[in-house]
């Protein structure tokens, strides 16, 4: 397995212990990468491996049984390059399970955030769930479906005392339906794709 974006590298822990055989993480935020190597050090060796670059640094190798794009696609300025290069490193009977921001919509249409969406820097290209699944189709994905659709809540991202910053409550306005910048408020899609 490929999870891009790995963090720390707790969901590669969570995929070990349902199953899976090795999995493989990339996260170029160093302060992630030291949090991996902490827990290494104390849980013990895993097949598990995260590596401390951007996805865009691993060379395409086209034999991953399943890649996990979690809350990355919506950072990405060229959304068909990050999909094509998911599908190049994916083996020929892969699946690809990719989790992203949309907005609400029935046509094919996006949002391209000109500074911020709902405070958060570098967001790019929120599609609705039709132009989503378009873009899975252009990068060569069969079977693509969007498996799951949910908003996310003040419950969800909120701050804590390990996390004190401006979190949703910050970010939304008129009793949640818009953020501060006047757009549709964060829904996350969940997309099952194969090769």
């Amino acid at each position: 397995m490929l999870d891009i974006g790995a963090g720390n590298g707790y969901f590669g822990w969570r995929m070990l212990a349902d199953g899976a055989a090795q999995v493989v993480g990339c996260d170029p935020t160093l302060v992630f990468y030291m949090q991996y190597r902490a827990i290494e050090h104390f849980a013990g060796e895993s097949m598990q491996l995260v590596l401390p670059l951007k996805f865009e640094q691993i060379p395409p190798r086209a034999d991953f049984d399943t890649v996990f794009s979690m809350g990355v696609l919506y950072h990405r300025k060229n959304p068909h390059e990050h999909l094509q290069r998911i599908r190049d490193h994916m083996s020929a009977k892969g699946t690809a399970v990719i989790e992203t921001l949309i907005i609400p919509g029935t046509g094919d249409d996006e949002l391209d955030p000109p500074e911020r969406y709902a405070n958060m820097r570098n967001v790019h290209h929120l599609p609705t769930e039709a132009r989503l699944l378009r873009w899975m189709a252009d990068a060569g994905f069969s079977n693509a479906g969007i498996v799951d659709v949910t908003a996310t809540t003040f419950k969800e991202q909120r701050a804590t005392e390990w996390m004190p910053f401006h979190s949703l409550v910050n970010a939304l306005v008129e009793k949640g339906e818009r953020t501060v910048e006047g757009f549709p408020p964060p829904l996350r899609a969940m997309v099952i794709c194969r090769s």
